[in-house]
């Protein structure tokens, strides 16, 4: 048997989250005998995440970096870089970018990196400096890997990267464990619901504000919609706040972080993504998979997944009324509802299947690693 391909796969911190879920099944998915994987966070990591990898034995290291520029994380990736010598080099996000020098001096084979959505501080590209610091370090990188045509644009258009280097790979979903759900028979209350981690580009606070101007203009639906968020972070205590002062606890659950994904969205009648920017986002392909109707903000790569009309609908981020009509059409059309979380299941299973996603990326690092 040939030796396997070692990926040493870098990020910020692996804990809950879609580009760390990812991960994960891409990991748990390719062939054991072909490949090892090795983690680098930059920051730490949760090791009650850590045990959704199925994979033996997987290796992982924490670099503990400190905030702002620490040169500790350098002399400590360096050092790992010459003791794992990785077959491929896989960062992911701007935060990692600047590893892929340090990839290049020790003679890593493969360097790929990863371009999975926008952060708070650069919600749309326009930063000069994150554009100077992409296109410096993109003679460093083989590959770029991009989850959404809307980052494959920015690369290209705005950083200047050669379309020779760019690969776009759409995440994958298990359509068996996010399987259709068959809600006609569900009784009351009907539940609007969201996933994710409760920080500012999330948004979180923009579905409160849209679920209590519908509860004040439709009073009759008191009691028979309910707000479900399924998350943890910084946002819930405002949330919070924001469902408190307008005295509508009663209607709304806070769950916490919980790796029961799939069945958080079983118990859905609507889904709503209110984010201020995304890539591809997992938690709609999820609700997509188990036949959810969409509601999501019209930016980043939801454009690209949700299709307006037919699988759900897009709404300006941060128009509170729009969103709020969004839910209020969905609670009054059973039908509706059911038609388009048909469609979107239609879609997952068309498009955005987890093997496909595993086989593009399995000919990445192997047309890398030859």
């Amino acid at each position: 048997m040939s030796k396997p391909i070692t990926i040493m796969h870098v990020l910020f911190r692996f804990g809950i989250g879609g580009l760390e879920n990812g991960m994960v099944n891409l990991i748990n998915g390719l062939d054991r005998n072909r490949y090892r994987h090795v983690i680098v966070c930059l920051a730490d990591f949760d090791t009650t995440f850590l045990e959704r990898v199925k994979v033996p034995g997987i290796e992982i290291h924490a670099l503990d970096k400190r905030p702002g520029q620490d040169l500790r994380v350098w002399w400590r990736m360096w050092r790992l870089l010459r003791a794992v010598r990785p077959t491929i080099l896989h960062t992911r996000n701007f935060a990692t970018l600047e590893l892929q020098l340090l990839g290049w001096l020790a003679g890593v084979r493969g360097r790929v990196h990863g371009e999975h959505g926008w952060d708070v501080q650069d919600l749309d590209g326009s930063k000069r400096k994150y554009r100077i610091a992409r296109r410096v370090l993109a003679a460093f990188v083989q590959c770029f890997i991009v989850l959404s045509r809307d980052l494959e644009r920015y690369l290209l258009r705005d950083v200047g990267i050669g379309v020779n280097k760019l690969v776009q790979i759409y995440n994958g979903v298990d359509i068996e464990v996010f399987a259709a759900e068959d809600r006609r028979h569900h009784s009351a209350p009907l539940v609007v619901g969201t996933v994710g981690r409760m920080k500012a580009v999330k948004n979180q606070t923009f579905l409160c504000q849209a679920f209590i101007a519908l509860l004040q203009r439709r009073p009759d639906l008191v009691g028979t919609v309910r707000l479900k968020l399924v998350g943890d972070g910084p946002l819930r205590q405002d949330c919070a706040a924001l469902i408190a002062s307008a005295q509508r606890q009663h209607c709304v659950e806070f769950v916490g972080d919980s790796a029961q994904v799939a069945q958080h969205m079983r118990s859905l009648d609507i889904f709503v993504l209110p984010s201020l920017a995304e890539g591809i986002s997992n938690t709609i392909l999820e609700a997509m998979a188990s036949a959810l109707p969409v509601i999501a903000t019209g930016v980043g790569g939801n454009r690209e997944l949700v299709t307006d009309g037919e699988s759900g609908c897009l709404v300006a981020s941060g128009d509170v009324g729009a969103l709020s009509a969004a839910i209020e059409r969905y609670v009054d059309d059973p039908a509706l509802r059911a038609r388009h979380g048909a469609y979107g299941r239609q879609l997952v299973e068309s498009r955005y299947s987890l093997p496909r996603m595993l086989s593009n990326y399995d000919e990445v690092y192997r047309r890398l690693a030859a």
